[in-house]
């Protein structure tokens, strides 16, 4: 097939590389002179949607291919912005577009770039976004899903689940002897079957429900000098993560009564109800359908800003928090942050 694209873009989270993926590779590689991979959800924690780092990720890739076809590919990681489409897209086009400035080698003449991805599939929406390059469309090779495959590695043996995946092609033989070795030599494999079998616990509870269930949480963004107050969780989901103080709103609560509660609660500040409530500067409601992994929560959150002062407010863990502390705002981590409080931070504080 001639090459009619100097640049196809392949946008997605692949977790993990399947069949599928490959097919849609193989076929950029033969449409463009060079593949963009914009790998997503990076810079993410492990949790039971998002096992493996991008850097991972990009491994099981170039593990399927050979040394010319990953000579003319481009890996590149994709941070989610889940309540900032605009900032998504622009992150895109940057970043496309600062790969098209370097290696473009024919500058007198504009690049021809082009999307590929599947159209019919939801999670091609991205196809829509981008009208000033081409679109390739792809049939969704044997209707393989990603979130599946990855399931399996959890509830099944994993070393049985992935050699039936390799026996039925729905994963390369090169990312199935790296799941292999991820899940038998990974210490990370195993804090992610603890953290799954506790949310499939958690669940079952809720199975007798008449409607699937729909969680309210609050949660607080505390702000002084330039620090953020953050708790370090004691258990499972996101056992060792830092994230907002907050929960969830028990039956007689408002919404800034539970904030208060919780956030007392589980830092012991030393601040008065009133002056918490007088400074109070909005709130927003955060309701990213996959934020949580427990299930459909939506949590409204309240940022608290204090007055500057030299010395930070005394805090103390408490309730499900190993430990409270203020962290500096530059420092900020999302690698190490539960769920989607890194982004939370970054909307309320207008900081994207």
């Amino acid at each position: 097939m001639t090459q009619t694209f100097d640049f196809a873009v392949f946008i997605g989270r692949f977790q993990p590389f399947h069949s599928g993926h490959l097919k849609i590779v193989r076929e950029g590689l033969e449409r463009a002179s060079k593949l963009v991979l914009l790998i997503g959800s990076a810079w993410q924690p492990r949790n039971a949607r998002n096992p493996w780092t991008h850097q991972e990720r990009e491994a099981m890739v170039r593990a399927c291919l050979n040394e010319s076809e990953n000579a003319r590919l481009l890996c590149l990681p994709l941070m989610d912005v889940p309540y900032n489409d605009e900032l998504w897209v622009r992150n895109v086009q940057a970043t496309v577009n600062g790969l098209v400035t370097a290696h473009h080698t024919t500058p007198h003449r504009p690049a021809k770039v082009a999307l590929i991805g599947h159209r019919k599939d939801q999670t091609g929406f991205y196809l829509n976004l981008f009208p000033q390059w081409h679109s390739i469309s792809i049939e969704n090779y044997r209707n393989i899903s990603a979130t599946p495959l990855r399931e399996q590695l959890f509830v099944d043996t994993p070393e049985s689940a992935i050699d039936t995946m390799r026996s039925s092609e729905l994963l390369p033989n090169a990312v199935a002897e790296y799941l292999l070795n991820f899940v038998t030599s990974d210490t990370g494999f195993l804090q992610l079957q603890e953290e799954v079998r506790f949310v499939q616990k958690y669940q079952q509870a809720w199975q007798s429900a008449p409607y699937a269930p729909t969680f309210v949480t609050v949660d607080a963004v505390v702000v002084q000098s330039g620090h953020v107050l953050l708790v370090q969780r004691r258990a499972n989901p996101g056992k060792g993560l830092w994230a907002l103080p907050g929960g969830f709103v028990n039956q007689q609560e408002r919404l800034q009564d539970a904030c208060l509660r919780e956030l007392r609660e589980e830092t012991r500040l030393k601040v008065p109800a009133p002056v918490l409530k007088g400074s109070i500067k909005r709130s927003a409601v955060y309701d990213d359908p996959y934020r949580s992994t427990r299930g459909r929560t939506i949590t409204h959150t309240f940022h608290i800003e204090l007055a500057p002062n030299a010395e930070l407010p005394k805090v103390k863990g408490g309730d499900d928090a190993q430990t409270a502390q203020w962290i500096p705002l530059s420092n900020l981590d999302p690698q190490t942050m539960f769920e989607d409080h890194y982004f939370i931070i970054q909307d309320l504080l207008g900081t994207v």
